[in-house]
């Protein structure tokens, strides 16, 4: 009768212990201080700690769209989602599940840690522009620069760029200013290129930058490569006025050098000359 007694109460706390573990294993930390990164729509989740112990699955959820599961049982703090967020009107929250390999078939629902919202037309950063060509002749400064490409793809297999999902709402801004000057200007355009009016005796550098005017966040984009003309470049331009007073410094000095020594030989040969006459005189 006592070993009945005792095998059943062994039976009924295994039966506990599996009912604790099905339950999602309350008990395991969650993630925290989770991000999201995105430029150009390729989207990275992040979030910490390191696991030990057990593993994260990440969760996407849609306003409007079917939950879908991305790094699933992962030791690693990130996730790249880009591929589950192509509706990128949609607004999504991600679950980052804390799960034991043994959990992965349980019914309920384990520990997770919920993002904030996330937008990808809205918060996603533009990524920078590639300046493709600029030429500055007489008074007009031309450049054409090409958008930035996306993850995503068209049916033929060709990249999007972000002009083809931004459309009218993208502007690219150019930024130029004198070469050596800190005194900077600015011109807008929809398209992918630039021509605007400077002056043809001077050189200028210059960036682009693509902004979304709707947007009240991360409006403006990753600034480019800073190029400069080089169009008519004078010494002065190039070097500045300090090496310029140095090499005349240099050149005054070589020339009263060279006066100085003239002036020398000159007064030695005199008296040379003057030497070999005294015997003369003696006569």
């Amino acid at each position: 009768m006592l070993r009945a007694t005792a095998s059943g109460r062994a039976l009924l706390l295994s039966a506990l212990l599996w009912r604790l573990a099905a339950a999602g294993n309350p008990g395991l930390p969650t993630a925290v201080n989770i991000t999201w990164s995105s430029i150009n729509f390729k989207t990275i989740l992040q979030w910490q700690p390191k696991p030990s112990g057990y593993f994260y699955t990440v969760e996407i959820h849609g306003q409007a769209s079917d939950t879908k599961k991305k790094c699933v049982l992962t030791a690693e703090t990130e996730c790249d989602v880009t591929d589950v967020l192509r509706n990128v009107q949609e607004t999504y929250t991600a679950h980052i599940l804390s799960v034991t390999s043994s959990e992965m078939d349980n019914f309920e629902e384990p520990p997770f840690a919920v993002s904030e919202k996330f937008t990808p037309y809205s918060q996603t950063v533009l990524g920078k522009p590639e300046i493709q060509n600029y030429t500055q002749k007489g008074s007009k400064l031309n450049i054409v620069f090409q958008d930035p490409l996306t993850p995503y793809t068209f049916p033929n297999g060709s990249f999007k760029s972000i002009r083809d999902i931004f459309q009218h709402d993208l502007e690219y801004k150019l930024y130029y200013w004198k070469d050596q000057s800190s005194g900077k200007k600015d011109a807008t355009t929809k398209s992918d290129r630039f021509e605007i009016s400077v002056d043809s005796t001077k050189n200028y550098c210059f960036y682009i930058q693509g902004i979304i005017p709707s947007r009240r966040e991360n409006r403006d984009g990753q600034e480019s490569t800073v190029l400069c003309t080089s169009v008519g470049r004078s010494l002065l331009d190039e070097y500045g006025a300090e090496v310029f007073i140095i090499i005349a410094v240099i050149a005054i000095a070589v020339i009263t050098f060279a006066i100085v020594l003239s002036v020398i030989l000159c007064k030695r040969k005199k008296t040379k000359a003057a030497r070999e006459k005294e015997p003369l005189n003696g006569v």
